[in-house]
């Protein structure tokens, strides 16, 4: 993603509301309040996580992400930072599993790799939040301009991705058809599928 852009998206995100699933997903942990978040980026997720007595390990690919990260959290020693990508990281042992609007930008290639290692860093019972990137998003159409925001996207069907969750108890399984503006002001046609489950 060019810089600009990035440092765009991270200004419009970086004191977003929380979502719901998180909220929820919260509420279901029943071990020690350990959390990844993936693909971190300005840090909404961590605040709140954070705030809510969770040590947080949070990782994204691109550096002002983390930079931004360890200003933010610097007084927080029970959050850990890492470049990383998706590929390359080594999960921790975690009780929630964060993954919003992250798995996007996740090579499909490497997407079944780094699928087993978000399982084999849950306990059972263990929660993930999460969402995918439907068909009829406009990342994922033909309009859609990868030197504008990012070169490759995963997108998935709702039968993928309940395909996903073979191994998990679903909580929350929802779609979002959305349309307006995007962190930055471009218009979009958002469809995403949003997920929180229970490792069985």
């Amino acid at each position: 993603m060019p810089s600009a852009a990035i440092s765009k998206y991270f200004d419009a995100t970086e004191n977003r509301n929380i979502r719901d699933d998180l909220i929820f997903a919260v509420d279901k942990v029943t071990g020690p309040k350990v959390a990844v978040d993936c693909g971190c980026g300005a840090g909404a997720d961590i605040q709140y996580l954070a705030s809510n007595g969770f040590a947080v390990y949070g990782f994204d690919v691109e550096e002002e992400a983390i930079l931004r990260c360890k200003e933010r959290f610097k007084d927080i020693q029970s959050v850990k930072l890492s470049r990383s990508s998706f590929s390359q990281y080594e999960f921790p042992n975690v009780s929630l599993v964060v993954a919003d609007a992250s798995f996007f930008f996740c090579p499909k290639s490497e997407f079944p790799s780094v699928w087993r290692k978000v399982y084999d860093c849950l306990p059972q019972g263990g929660i993930f939040s999460g969402s995918f990137l439907g068909p009829d998003d406009t990342m994922a159409s033909s309009k859609y301009n990868p030197d504008d925001f990012w070169p490759e996207v995963a997108v998935f069907g709702e039968d993928e991705v309940k395909k996903l969750f073979a191994k998990y108890q679903v909580l929350r399984f929802n779609e979002h058809r959305t349309s307006g503006a995007a962190p930055g002001g471009d218009l979009h046609d958002w469809h995403i599928y949003s997920v929180v489950a229970k490792k069985t």
